[in-house]
């Protein structure tokens, strides 16, 4: 039996048979696995923009979350963590290796990011990634009660909704996309490209971090299947008499004698809790941390903050070839200015993660060689992952943030940032490329691959008027505070669980919780209406 290190209950599949009106389902469990201290088990709430966004969800719910501990042949039974009742699923060595590393992380992954480093494409990894995400719709199937709602998470999971709705036609699926989805030119080269849309069509919604994401999505449909497609809304076809059945109250409309059952395609940015980050920054501990941290470095007048997953889709070796060229030309003075860069552990057993870490490590170190003192340091390089309070520490003390990505679904190092920045201070400068740039509109928005751009960038950060800096950062905030993470899931699953077009879903699917518990949405999220990305 696993334990937590708050409190834990362990509970046999069998006896959360049908239980759950709501259940999320991504590759990974909220929590990582520690030890207790006594050799025992234990699990800790993970970081990450994904359980960073939905934690605050799930604990509102009182909704299951199924997924994968982190570890292969992991047989954990399920438990319960932080107030979410958590279902894993096991993989095999084999699979970690094929379906996690292969096929999600070195064919989706670089293929949508729009081909950065070469995708492979292996017909073994394919396989096992059908395998897996069978079972993970298997495990959905077996938990859900009857005419629940289903929110499916992420590019690892895709073939998931078509799977979950032939196992269990009464549900009402979600799917969120937390990763760009390529334009067609792009998309195209998968050789699975068809099965991976359909796969993708099996939910009610399907959630993008971009409106250009939708629009690649729907464009994909009408290219590969022909589906007509209007504004948001696809119309898939249903064939079989059974199918048609399962999904009379989904039937939209009828195109000759052929019924027809609406998908919905659109953008709906992600986003954060603004307010939990706010009440760390104003903890007179953390500020103290803060200061303690500018004094760490000598106290330059600027530091400046990159804080990234350690992948090559963050554009970290751009940021320091700006960085290093402002030094070579006299612009930044090492004595003044200082960049922290913090890049977290990631994919470590994947060989381009490995000569990324080598190539970035490389740089660092030339650029120290070359231009460090003896009492400050140009770029001080941390490849380690930190708690949320540390991070916060770190925004406080940083005058500038970084957020270079050569291409990103959102960004929500970008958001944290502002929301933890209650003094009106700081300057983010932003990609273009992120998805967080469409909201986060008075940021100082550049093209990474632009180089002399981002040094000007830079520049202008560094130098910015403190009236100036107030104004955009007063803008931004109101910007993320309105549209927090509370926004994001509410404007998702009332658009889950909203009829239109004549679509109509049962009572039982119009909020998330257990069986034996309300149905009814929690009243933080009522009357909340997002603008959807």
């Amino acid at each position: 039996m696993a334990s937590s290190d708050s409190s834990s209950a362990s509970t046999s599949g069998d006896d959360l048979a049908g239980e759950f009106t709501f259940v999320v389902v991504s590759n990974r469990l909220p929590v990582d696995r520690i030890s207790d201290g006594a050799g025992e088990p234990a699990f800790r709430t993970s970081p990450g923009g994904l359980v960073t966004a939905l934690e605050p969800v799930m604990q509102q719910a009182d909704g299951a979350w199924i997924g994968w501990t982190g570890q292969p042949d992991d047989h954990v039974e399920p438990f319960e963590h932080d107030g979410i009742h958590l279902v894993p699923v096991v993989l095999s060595p084999e699979e970690v290796e094929e379906y996690y590393e292969g096929f999600s992380n070195d064919t989706l992954w670089p293929l949508y990011h729009d081909v950065i480093a070469p995708p492979a494409y292996h017909r073994e990894w394919w396989e096992s990634y059908v395998i897996v995400n069978q079972r993970f719709a298997d495990r959905a199937a077996a938990v859900t009660a009857e005419g629940g709602t289903v929110w499916v998470q992420d590019y690892q999971l895709q073939l998931v909704p078509s799977m979950l709705r032939r196992l269990r036609p009464d549900l009402t699926i979600g799917f969120f996309n937390h990763i760009p989805f390529p334009a067609y030119g792009i998309y195209s080269q998968l050789p699975w490209r068809r099965q991976i849309i359909e796969g993708l069509l099996g939910a009610d919604v399907i959630g993008f971090q971009r409106s250009a994401d939708a629009g690649n999505f729907t464009r994909a449909v009408r290219r590969l299947l022909g589906y007509q497609t209007k504004g948001s809304v696809i119309d898939v076809p249903l064939v079989a008499e059974e199918e048609v059945a399962s999904a009379k109250h989904r039937i939209s409309s009828v195109q000759g004698d052929q019924p027809v059952r609406t998908v919905v395609a659109k953008a709906f940015p992600i986003s954060i809790d603004a307010a939990r980050f706010e009440e760390l920054a104003r903890r007179p501990d953390i500020q103290a941390r803060a200061k303690e941290i500018r004094e760490g470095l000598g106290n330059p007048s600027v530091v400046m903050l990159g804080v990234d997953r350690l992948d090559y889709t963050k554009g970290i070796g751009h940021r320091l070839k700006a960085f290093g060229e402002l030094l070579a030309d006299g612009e930044l003075d090492v004595e003044d200015v200082t960049l922290v860069q913090v890049a977290s552990p990631s994919r470590e057993r994947v060989r381009t993660y490995q000569m990324l870490r080598d190539e970035i490590e490389l740089t660092v170190g030339r650029i120290n060689g070359d231009y460090s003192t003896i009492s400050h340091t140009a770029i001080s390089y941390l490849h380690h992952g930190y708690p949320r309070e540390e991070m916060v520490a770190l925004y406080l003390a940083a005058d500038v943030m970084l957020v270079t990505a050569l291409r990103d679904g959102m960004n929500l190092v970008a958001k944290e940032y502002v929301a933890t920045r209650f003094d009106n201070d700081g300057v983010l400068v932003l990609s273009e490329f992120a998805g967080a740039s469409d909201e986060l509109r008075t940021a100082l928005r550049v093209n990474p691959h632009d180089i002399e751009g981002l040094k000007e960038a830079m520049m202008q950060a560094a130098g910015m008027p403190q009236a100036e800096r107030a104004r955009r950062m007063r803008a931004l905030r109101k910007r993320v505070q309105e549209f927090d993470v509370a926004r994001w899931s509410s404007s998702f699953l009332s658009t889950l669980t909203t009829p239109s077009d004549g679509l109509s879903l049962p009572k039982a699917n119009r909020g998330p919780g257990k069986a034996a518990r309300s149905t009814r949405p929690t009243d933080a999220d009522d009357g909340i209406e997002g603008d959807g990305a």
